[in-house]
């Protein structure tokens, strides 16, 4: 149970990484004016949210082989509706890197320094659910 554990918590790791650079990608992306730029942001953002996908993947997987003993409880169904929201936002980002591929963003740097915010707050309330447990 302990390397199911350990190989969860390193795709955790992994899924966030991606989670937190892939907008400041698009940050970057967003400023970037010239053709080579965008084409080298389009390269780097597909690769990256492709890794970030597979780790949330492998993440699920093994979170879910760790579930058993606590589906009753309430912290555990708290942290699933959380990770359920991780994943649109995963969505969201997805969606947004395809807008940039195809010349469609209208967000503004700024706009994506914000969002880059969310999995942040999320990652706190995973955190404090899974190691606190509060109910």
């Amino acid at each position: 149970m302990l390397w199911i554990k350990s190989l969860h918590i390193i795709f955790v790791v992994a899924w966030f990484a991606g989670l937190f650079y892939l907008p400041r990608l698009f940050v970057y992306h967003a400023d970037a004016s010239d053709p080579i730029s965008h084409d080298r942001f389009v390269v780097m953002e597909r690769r990256l949210l492709l890794l970030a996908s597979l780790a949330a993947v492998l993440a699920l997987v093994f979170g879910a082989m760790l579930a058993g003993p606590w589906l009753k409880s309430g912290w555990l169904h708290a942290k699933l509706a959380l990770v359920l929201i991780l994943l649109g936002y995963h969505h969201s980002l997805a969606k947004l890197g395809r807008a940039f591929r195809e010349g469609r963003n209208t967000r503004s740097a700024k706009w994506f320094r914000v969002y880059n915010e969310v999995p942040t707050l999320l990652l706190v309330a995973i955190v404090i659910l899974v190691t606190v447990k509060p109910f």
